[in-house]
């Protein structure tokens, strides 16, 4: 990494400033031998021990490793090292107990020179000699995603210091150009995809308890990097995920909440809430207060407290996650007892449902009747003995059931407890509801009420702002005609279903997403599923090109009819938050019953389970698991599941299930013909607008009930401090008219730009763009007209008019040839980002490529097979797509930027109307390439004088395997009967050829061990 001199005076600036926050400077450190050198020094000062050189080299080769997560736990945890005397030594590399004690240093230029890696890194912090921060200085302005590309680029970089010398321990990346700065966490590289698929983990930015941003280096520095914060930002609030493997850093406005509430029990100072809005991680939140509070002594014990048994199951898997085995489940009441009257450490912190808690704590619960005529203690009996300790209570959604008596008698039978609660859409007087407890009228109940103070605000406008939720689109549909249905007047089912069948692909991006349908009653939900059923048969049946959306329907059993006691139990506490369906149920309950059979019976031909009404939690389950399943490509399901007939679900249909607590990033869209308010609307539009990627621009609502002054309602209340034309501002996406005045605008723009380059705006001319920093300027030029394409294509209510602008701006055969010629265009560019010698100019190194805008969740390997086989089974005239217009589709298509030559010449080898079958087209074309792959590889083994068989066998061997095997490339060069010097120099000079050919029949796959031969 090579430094300007504005770079390099940002970082004096920034060394000074650390130096004021009193981090000793150490300008001897500037190699792998003194940031060693320096290691050892502190690590025999902390553990008191002086090691021999042998002892040292031993301890480094074992504590040095590529994996990420396991040097996190490593820097961490206490370890174990066998000295040369075999005695063992008990160490930590930093003081673990009071991280603020340690020694805090800052070196820069560092180099480390490793086998075939000569980094220089900007500015490193360590903490005890342990390299743990690493910041990046930019001068100019820095996509933080390209900058995190680049650092993942470096740490691939065969023989990298990342992964063979100490600084794998490594924590923190920091990245900034002076005015802005964002930093991210450490982690393995499967954790950061930059291709189609965009799967990584989030970049932040630092800001206030107020969340006002912190982006500022010198800012940025007085705040994060002061020496007991940053130790404690490392220690107490990154999180290890072992399920995962990653690490995870908890967002600025996560760690304030986690500190008020340990705050607040350090002072014992009352009750309090955390508004923390729907989507913005409160259970990591939460795990991570309950687990500080695990190691406070002056708390007896910590209950996370849900309210429903799925939420309860949720939590423990999501808690486990986090920390494995961190968690056990309570079965029954008497197990959670037993674990709460425990001084087992593993059980000082219990998740719990709030029915479990209160039938402990109710005198007149069957079980603590039965428990008494068994002639045993009450569990509330069996419980005197914590009556007085001080147990804290943090409660996942602090707006439901504790509403009403649990509330109360938590706080009677436990004076000391201190109750937390944690909430998305708070309770305030607007928005209360009469309570009925006991048959007597209670007092409306407002959050703060309940629990006397807000600790932490972070609404929904500050999570969309932050891009930690996006923003909505919502359509209030017209029908047509001229009498408009009044505000909350439902519409007839058959024009909803009409509208939703018309709209549905557009909405959820030709179904890479999927949606719920809110409806207003169990009745209702039974009307419209058949009614689906009904009218997509009718379609069917007119044309047989229709394809059917995928439709299932959850609502709760009537638990008056449960087959069994234990199955009556669980339905209860299932619906006990479900408030329609519990009262809709004492009507006709049979009725419901029977269509609710009819329905698992049509789940399970459709979907090949064997569900049945009496384990209606697994049927509920299954439906939750379909609906996130939605992320898989149809051709990995049917490998994985190949006995099931289909897997996604389009469209769930429901009352009040799922329309809170449920999260899923690739349910986008939610149909309305249900009157909702306050929080209710708030909850159940947020199921739409968890962050995905590009393709997601926004969360779909589509309304057809009218109700734009209850969701202005809404967005006014829960909008925190911002004033109400502020938050709809923020909260919802342009209309139509506004993006297409944007699209074409950045049309024009290109426009200016081709034309300025001397060439026409149009496909076929990028091509003669001269110089990386005009391929680079098109690159950004057309991936914003690509974004508005993107966001415009899910806009459900786009009128005909709307339509003819959007192709008079840009035309289609437009759009798809600029969509090839950006991907071949940055295709060549990636190749060049970080390459040494080859390495593009400096604007063309910055870019970020996104190529997750370029891939159709439509067009797919099946798909395109399919069209290959109606071209040429149509005579020729006839064919729906010319030969040109299928290469063009498939060349637009970042899915299949790394087999598209392939694709485009074995389709230039067919005949229109040779009347081959789509299994005809498939086994040619896999000839076709396996024909193509051979003559590559022996065209290889020629130009190194290597059996042709041979080098086939390597090949296929390290495909199969995954892996590199050197000792099979030295017995591959046997025959050549070289010395060593000479066989290296041929070896290097065969990968060098094989190594582009390995990593595209890899595709995107890692194969071990290859990294060292990479250029």
């Amino acid at each position: 990494m090579i430094t300007t001199k504005p770079e390099r005076d940002l970082e004096d600036a920034l060394v000074s400033k650390l130096k004021d926050l009193k981090y000793e400077y150490r300008p001897d450190i500037r190699d792998r031998a003194t940031l060693e050198k320096n290691f050892r020094e502190k690590f025999e000062s902390l553990n008191r021990v002086t090691l021999t050189d042998s002892e040292f080299q031993r301890l480094t080769d074992e504590i040095v490793t590529p994996d990420a997560f396991a040097a996190a736990r490593t820097l961490r945890e206490r370890n174990s090292f066998i000295r040369d005397d075999g005695t063992p030594l008990n160490y930590t590399l930093v003081n673990i107990k009071d991280w603020c004690k340690n020694s805090f240093e800052v070196v820069n230029q560092l180099r480390i020179n490793t086998d075939n890696s000569h980094h220089r890194y900007d500015v490193v912090l360590l903490i005890n000699g342990v390299p743990v921060v690493q910041i990046e200085l930019k001068t100019l302005g820095v996509s933080p995603r390209r900058a995190m590309e680049q650092i993942v680029e470096y740490k691939n970089d065969p023989g990298n210091g990342y992964t063979k010398t100490i600084l794998c321990f490594l924590q923190i990346f920091i990245v900034s150009n002076r005015d802005r700065t964002f930093y991210f966490a450490n982690n393995n590289a499967r954790h950061f995809a930059f291709n189609a698929e965009e799967r990584f983990l989030p970049v932040y930015e630092f800001a206030d308890v107020d969340n006002k941003k912190i982006v500022h280096l010198d800012s940025f520095a007085e705040t994060f990097l002061v020496k007991c914060t940053l130790g404690q930002t490392i220690s107490r609030y990154m999180v290890l995920v072992a399920s995962e493997q990653k690490l995870l850093m908890m967002r600025p406005y996560q760690v304030y909440a986690v500190k008020a509430i340990v705050d607040s029990i350090a002072q014992d100072c009352g009750n309090g809430y955390v508004w923390h809005t729907t989507g913005s991680g409160k259970t990591l939140t939460s795990f991570k207060a309950s687990t500080l509070l695990k190691d406070n002594p002056d708390i007896e014990k910590c209950l996370f407290v849900v309210d429903r048994k799925d939420l309860d199951r949720q939590t423990r898997e999501e808690f486990n996650k986090f920390q494995e085995g961190c968690v056990e489940e309570n079965t029954n009441t008497a197990s959670l007892v037993r674990r709460l009257l425990s001084d087992d450490y593993a059980d000082k912190v219990i998740v719990c449902t709030i029915q479990k808690l209160g039938l402990a704590l109710d005198e007149n619960s069957k079980r603590n009747k039965q428990q008494k005529k068994d002639g045993k203690k009450s569990f509330k009996e069996q419980l005197e003995p914590l009556r007085d300790k001080r147990i804290a209570f943090i409660f996942d959604e602090c707006h439901r059931s504790q509403f009403g008596e649990n509330h109360k008698a938590i706080k009677e039978f436990f004076p000391r407890a201190q109750l937390f609660g944690f909430t998305g859409t708070p309770i305030f007087d607007q928005n209360a509801a009469q309570q009925k407890i006991e048959d007597t009228q209670a007092s409306m109940k407002t959050t703060e009420d309940l629990f006397q103070q807000r600790l932490h605000t972070y609404t929904i406008t500050h999570a969309i702002e932050d891009g930690n939720v996006l923003r909505f689109h919502i359509d209030y549909f017209k029908p047509q005609g001229k009498t408009l249905p009044r505000p909350g007047e439902p519409l007839a089912k058959k024009a909803v279903i009409e509208a939703i069948l018309a709209k549905h692909d557009q909405a959820t991006g030709q179904r890479r997403f999927n949606a719920l349908l809110a409806t207003s009653s169990i009745n209702d939900a039974i009307e419209y599923y058949d009614l689906f059923k009904t009218m997509q048969a009718e379609k069917l049946g007119v044309d047989p090109g229709f394809q059917p959306l995928n439709i299932v329907c959850v609502f709760s059993p009537p638990s008056q009819l449960a087959e069994t006691p234990e199955a009556k139990k669980d339905i209860e506490q299932l619906s006990e938050d479900l408030e329609h369906e519990r009262e809709d149920n004492k009507v006709d309950p049979e009725k419901k019953k029977e269509a609710l059979k009819a329905i698992l019976t049509d789940y399970n031909v459709q979907y090949g389970t064997n569900h049945k009404i009496g384990e209606f939690d697994l049927y509920y389950q299954d439906v939750q698991k379909r609906i996130k399943d939605q992320q898989w490509p149809h051709s990995d399901l049917k490998k994985a599941y190949p006995n099931q007939p289909h897997h996604k679900i389009d469209i769930t249909i429901v009352v009040d299930m799922l329309l809170t607590g449920f999260d899923s990033k690739f349910l986008n869209t939610l149909y309305v013909d249900k009157n909702l308010k306050h929080h209710g609307l708030i909850q159940a539009f947020s199921r739409t607008n968890r962050v995905l990627n590009a393709t997601k621009p926004y969360g779909n609502i589509l309304d057809f009930r009218q109700q734009q002054s209850a969701v202005d309602t809404a967005i006014a209340l829960f909008s925190g401090e911002a004033a109400a034309e502020k938050a709809r501002e923020i909260w919802l996406v342009d209309k139509a008219p506004v993006v297409i005045q944007k699209l074409e605008s950045a049309v024009l723009k290109l426009d200016t730009f081709m034309k300025s380059q001397g060439l026409d705006c149009a496909p076929e001319a990028v091509p003669n763009l001269k110089g990386d920093a005009a391929r680079a300027a098109f690159i950004e030029h057309f991936k914003e007209v690509q974004r508005l394409k993107t966001q415009l294509d899910q806009y459900t209510d786009l009128t005909l008019e709307n339509a003819v602008a959007i192709e008079q701006v840009l035309p289609r055969d437009d759009l798809l040839g600029f969509r090839g010629a950006y991907l071949e265009t940055a295709q060549r560019l990636r190749a060049q980002q970080g390459k040494g010698a080859d390495k593009p100019a400096q604007e063309a190194d910055q870019l970020d490529f996104e190529f997750v805008l370029f891939a159709s969740a439509v067009i797919d390997y099946d798909y395109i097979m399919g069209l290959i086989a109606r071209y040429s089974e149509a005579s020729p005239g006839k064919q729906k797509m010319s030969r040109e217009e299928l290469i063009g589709l498939i060349q637009s298509d970042a899915k299949f930027m790394d087999e598209r030559e392939e694709i485009a010449a074995y389709i230039n080898t067919l005949k229109a109307g040779e009347g081959l079958s789509e299994k005809a087209i498939r086994d040619g074309y896999r000839r076709f390439k396996a024909e193509k792959n051979a003559a590559e590889l022996a065209s290889i083994a020629g130009k190194h004088g290597l059996v042709k068989e041979a080098l086939q066998s390597f090949v296929d061997t390290i495909l199969q395997r995954m892996i590199f095997d050197g000792e099979a490339l030295t017995d591959l060069m046997e025959p050549l009967g070289l010395n060593w010097k000479a066989r290296r120099v041929k070896e290097l000079d065969l990968m060098a050829d094989l190594m582009p050919l390995l990593l595209k029949r890899a595709g995107g796959r890692e194969i071990s061990g290859l990294s060292a031969y990479e250029q």
